[in-house]
């Protein structure tokens, strides 16, 4: 099947792929050099964009024709292990900021719970549900509303905290 004709729309702008590809650990060859050969950098990256704009399923990207979708979720494990995109983040704070400029003098933080019944042990026990598994999603933005900050941790841990151990 495939993207339609307009399929380049969903490929990762050259500007940004020179500040991403630096970024990237590099990729390791299977150490019994069997295997196929491993799927280019920037075609999993193309894919994990293309899942994190369009919402759709893992399974779906393989219909798009971009890259496998065990390949991207493969890839996107390991550049989260290596801190791939927290670097990105922090790259796009630094260049917003150096562009439209940030707000440091005001901030605000909310956080919101929700039920992670097979969150296993990333989750704690909410304690607004019967301490039911739950993860927090706490969210800081600087005073124009522009995020700064983002952490997911158990239901059972403090906003403030979270930004303090992760920061």
């Amino acid at each position: 099947m495939g993207l339609s004709k307009s399929s380049h729309c969903w490929r990762i702008p050259d500007e940004l792929w020179a500040k991403i590809q630096p970024l990237l650990p590099p990729g390791k060859p299977h150490p019994l050099g069997c295997h196929r050969p491993r799927v280019d950098d920037r075609k999993a990256m193309d894919a994990i964009f293309y899942r994190l704009r369009t919402g759709c399923q893992w399974k779906a990207l393989d219909a798009t024709g971009i890259c496998s979708s065990s390949s991207a979720h493969r890839r996107f494990q390991e550049w989260t292990r290596a801190g791939v995109f927290r670097l990105l983040w922090v790259q796009g704070l630094l260049d917003y900021d150096g562009l439209v400029g940030l707000d440091w003098e005001w901030q605000a933080m909310d956080g919101a719970m929700t039920k992670a019944p097979l969150g296993k042990e990333k989750t704690g026990p909410n304690p607004t549900d019967r301490a039911k598994r739950g993860v927090k999603r706490s969210l800081l933005v600087e005073g124009h509303g522009i995020p700064i900050g983002l952490e997911v941790e158990g239901a059972n841990r403090n906003d403030f905290k979270m930004f303090l151990v992760n920061s």
